[in-house]
């Protein structure tokens, strides 16, 4: 018992603490300089159990009790962590749309985590409360919506964020579902390139998989407005309940912003619920510039959105939005009398416990909530007309390499594309894609760049997002370059 209690008041010391903290701000900082500057490789590959083997050796021998004490142990957990992850904040990182977050955001999320700030009801954590009731108002009035006449909640990320909103569209649609389940021949519309979490939302619901209608694409790549008519249509004259349809403003693949103005006037006539998945392409609207990409978004009953996209905040911190506030109960319809009191009903409205799918919920807002103060809305427009910028610039450059082919021009910051030297263009479209395939896997390997992949028509596609403030157009030129020595020497060509 003597060891356990000076291992736990070591484990809350705040002296320890402020040792450690020293650390951590040393290391952080030295790695951020080396990462920013481009002198690190992107990705520290290693084989997957290998690394797993290496974390379960760590476990083995308690670094508190060895010479460094807590602040050494500290100090090599930390550098372990730095020079085995992925390096986001490298300006050759150009993968997934998750950013090179701000650090002074990371700093504000790293003070909720060491005190703990968590919410469902007001009094568990009431300046976390605040915060997210004061950037809900902010995110609604950019969607076009009064703040005092809609609504919304923070959860984390653009899965549970989609769940909740159809979840909540589908407690309104079926009025009984909740209590008795969904009937069936129930339908969910979405864009055909709609992220893979509306499918598992569809599961989830009681819909199944199979419920969801995906419309075919435009030529753009944008959900095919007559296509929906006419599949609205049908599934009205099939008498099949519609949940709602799910429009895309930053589809995964290519980016592609759908023409809610149209697709708005479709679901009016239908007397459907729109919804749109706007995880990518939200911030748009910080923008003067590109914000008329989604004009009609003010249609929509439900929107999400996340900052831990382009707005550059650490995951995870995804924004539900309804357009009609007095919808904002109906996504769960339950009680929760251990957490909520009848004597002060009018609580309910700022607890966010009733609204969201966890009940204790980590505060999710401050990161967001302190790039705003620190530097008002005006960074986040820099920063998207800077992302967008580059990515027309990246197209263009595209454009002028015969060895080289975009599959689609970008409406926001993502961009698909082969590379295909000439002989590669003379194979078949399989050996092409096998081509694209390792081309990626060996690029990323070897550290210097980090690109994902897609499919697009059957044509495997190497992806870009830039979703980094550091890259600049020196980087992606450097991109061509290492695509074409790596193509040269995975197939000797």
């Amino acid at each position: 018992m003597e060891g356990q209690s000076a291992a736990i008041a070591r484990a809350w010391s705040p002296r320890e603490f402020s040792a450690a903290a020293t650390e951590w701000q040393r290391l952080l900082t030295a790695h951020l300089e080396q990462v920013m500057s481009g002198s690190t490789r992107v990705l520290n590959w290693a084989e997957p159990d290998q690394t797993a083997a290496a974390a379960d050796e760590w476990l083995n021998r308690p670094l508190a009790d060895g010479p460094g004490g807590v602040a050494g142990g500290m100090r090599s957990l930390l550098q372990q962590m730095l020079s085995a992850g992925q390096n986001l904040h490298h300006p050759h990182y150009i993968g997934h749309q998750v950013p090179a977050a701000s650090p002074l955001a990371g700093l504000l999320d790293a003070a909720a985590a060491v005190t703990n700030q968590v919410m469902a009801i007001y009094e568990m954590g009431p300046w976390a409360t605040a915060v997210e009731r004061a950037l809900v108002g902010r995110l609604c009035g950019l969607a076009g919506w009064q703040p005092a006449t809609s609504s919304g909640v923070l959860t984390h990320g653009g899965s549970l964020a989609n769940l909740t909103a159809l979840l909540t569209a589908r407690n309104v649609v079926l009025k009984d579902s909740w209590k008795d389940g969904v009937p069936a021949g129930t339908a969910l519309v979405a864009n055909a390139d709609v992220h893979y979490c509306i499918t598992r939302a569809a599961g989830i619901l009681g819909l199944g998989a199979a419920a969801v209608c995906r419309v075919p694409p435009d030529a753009r790549r944008r959900m095919d407005v007559q296509r929906l008519d006419e599949l609205l249509t049908e599934l009205r004259r099939q008498n099949r309940p519609i949940v709602a349809v799910s429009a895309c403003a930053g589809a995964t693949p290519t980016g592609a912003i759908d023409d809610l103005v149209a697709v708005s006037d479709v679901c009016r006539r239908h007397d459907v619920w729109m919804h749109v998945d706007a995880a990518h392409g939200g911030s748009l609207l910080f923008s003067r510039r590109w914000r008329s990409r989604l004009a009609g978004i003010e249609q929509a009953d439900s929107i999400v959105w996340d900052a831990h996209k382009m707005l550059f905040v650490p995951a995870l911190c995804t924004a539900v939005l309804y357009r009609r506030r007095e919808l904002r109960f109906e996504t769960f319809q339950q009680d929760a009398p251990y957490l909520f009191d009848p004597a002060a009903p009018g609580m309910a409205d700022v607890d966010v416990g009733m609204r969201t799918v966890e009940c204790t919920k980590r505060a999710t807002g401050f990161g967001l909530w302190g790039l705003w103060a620190l530097f008002g809305a005006e960074l986040f427009e820099q920063l998207v007309d800077r992302m967008l910028q580059l990515t027309q610039g990246f197209w263009d450059l595209l454009h002028g390499e015969a060895d080289f082919e975009t599959l689609h021009e970008p409406d926001c910051n993502i961009l698909a594309f082969r590379h295909l030297p000439a002989a590669v263009r003379l194979l078949p479209l399989s050996e092409q894609n096998r081509f694209q395939r390792e081309l990626r896997s060996t690029l990323i390997r070897e550290g210097h760049f980090y690109i994902v992949q897609t499919t697009l028509d059957g044509m495997v596609a190497l992806r870009t997002t830039i979703i980094n403030p550091l890259t600049t157009e020196q980087d992606l030129r450097e991109l061509l370059t290492a695509v074409r020595d790596v193509g040269r020497r995975v197939w000797n060509l």
